[in-house]
């Protein structure tokens, strides 16, 4: 089974999927080996981790390569940012098929004008409607695999209005799109309001100190809200923990001792040492091993 067949079932057991963000193979496997059943790839984390604030700056090729890099090390779906689809529907096409290639279970497509700017940001711009419902056909259209899925974010509650975004969520769902995406509702009614009035399931993205007032994600849960995002969970957290060392060293001149401490062995057993350690002599003679 496919890891987008796999999303896809757990799109249907009763409940929502929560999957923190990550932004490279380590936050990624993490986010597995804390019980989640499907990760986030970030836009926002993969831009700052490449040294860039979520601005569009990234290409295509970049993201994709940052996905193939994620899907290689985790065994649960990856649900991964592709921005604006990278041009028009002939871009939109080549990403779909290109992150479908790399194992991704599903990617989101918004409606904002190249270069973006981060969701939870002002000064946004989108597209004429049907521009991005074209793109949204053309996704739909690209996938090879039928499970993949195609989630539709529109950004237009900042652009023009809550009503305009519900609209263009429901337009996505009717041309192929298998999940709305109504990025930052700004209070508790309009977060509330979403699935009930988008016809199709919808996502929720978890962002504090955003646009979206914070939410108890059981309480988004019984709200109808089928899948949940927290891109800047960990990214926000490893800056923390980098600034704080980093201080402490220049202070003390001695290293500081991190909050979770480890050996350097048990650094290397979160990504697989043991495993890695087996195959050192697996195949080698018996002759060999013995001599060892």
């Amino acid at each position: 089974m496919t890891q987008a067949a796999n999303l896809r079932a757990l799109f249907r057991q009763d409940g929502m999927v929560i999957a923190p963000g990550a932004y490279d193979g380590l936050t990624a496997m993490l986010v597995q080996q804390a019980g989640f059943p499907a990760v986030y790839m970030t836009g926002a984390g993969t831009s700052v981790s490449h040294g860039y604030p979520d601005f569009g700056l990234l290409t295509a090729t970049e993201m994709v390569a940052n996905a193939a890099r994620i899907t290689r090390v985790i065994n649960v779906p990856l649900v991964a940012d592709a921005d604006t689809g990278y041009g028009n529907e002939l871009n939109v096409f080549r990403s779909v098929q290109d992150y479908e290639r790399t194992g991704v279970a599903g990617i989101h497509i918004e409606d904002q004008v190249s270069p973006k700017r981060c969701g939870h940001l002002d000064d946004k711009e989108i597209v004429p409607r049907e521009d991005w419902l074209a793109k949204i056909r053309a996704a739909a259209a690209a996938r090879r695999d039928a499970d993949f899925v195609i989630i539709a974010r529109t950004d237009s509650r900042a652009v023009i209005s809550f009503d305009e975004a519900v609209a263009r969520a429901n337009a996505a769902l009717d041309a192929g799109a298998d999940m709305a995406f109504v990025e930052a509702p700004q209070t508790m009614e309009e977060v509330v309001a979403v699935p009930k009035l988008v016809h199709g399931p919808c996502l929720l993205n978890v962002v504090r100190g955003g646009k979206t007032p914070e939410i108890d994600l059981r309480r988004a849960e019984a709200m109808g809200y089928k899948l949940a995002i927290v891109p800047g969970l960990l990214l926000k957290a490893v800056i923390g923990a980098c600034d704080e060392m980093l201080a402490a060293l220049r202070t003390t001149h001695v290293h500081p001792v991190p909050r979770t401490d480890m050996t350097v062995q048990d650094g290397f057993n979160r990504v697989g040492a043991r495993e890695w350690d087996a195959l050192r002599t697996r195949f080698r003679s018996e002759e060999r091993r013995a001599a060892e």
